[in-house]
């Protein structure tokens, strides 16, 4: 096999995500306080590992290169967006609505045809993209069979509406 035909194995997924942060209570009162993940271990006043339903950490949080550091500037190379995967709609109207009465602003909500999002900026300006998969069923295709992924405004109202349910 030449190496352009090589492919990742089909269950390999995206494990962690590491970010430098400038300070890491501010940080944990946002990705525990706010979104509710878990901390699974804290390293001193230095690191932390928090998680989802108990895995050992989706998300590390450290200050060993950037304690007390700027943002980064929003024209500059580095990460655009951390992305997690809400099990159901309904889930991610839950954290919509807490996030709107926190009054923690976002800076955008979109429809993708495959996933309705909604976006934010963490404490030390990483993108963090809060968002559900639709049933692969109802992932629109193009006429050639692939996927059709657009961005439209998404119908915040109707997503709300999945907690009177």
């Amino acid at each position: 096999m030449s190496d352009s035909e090589y492919k990742l194995p089909q269950n390999t997924s995206i494990g962690h995500i590491h970010l430098k942060v400038a300070d890491l209570q501010r940080a944990l009162d946002f990705y525990h306080g706010l979104l509710g993940f878990e901390i699974t271990t804290l390293y001193g006043k230095e690191a932390a590992f928090i998680s989802a339903g108990g895995y050992h950490h989706h998300i590390g949080l450290n200050t060993w290169q950037s304690k007390n550091g700027p943002r980064p500037p929003k024209n500059s190379t580095g990460l655009f967006h951390t992305a997690i995967l809400y099990p159901t709609r309904k889930d991610l109207a839950q954290i919509l609505a807490r996030l709107r009465d926190a009054g923690y602003p976002l800076t955008g909500a979109a429809d993708h045809g495959v996933s309705e999002a909604i976006y934010l900026d963490d404490p030390d300006g990483n993108g963090v993209e809060l968002y559900w998969d639709r049933p692969r069923e109802q992932w629109p295709k193009q006429a050639d069979g692939s996927l059709e992924i657009y961005t439209r405004p998404l119908d915040v109202q109707g997503l709300l509406s999945e907690l009177a349910s």
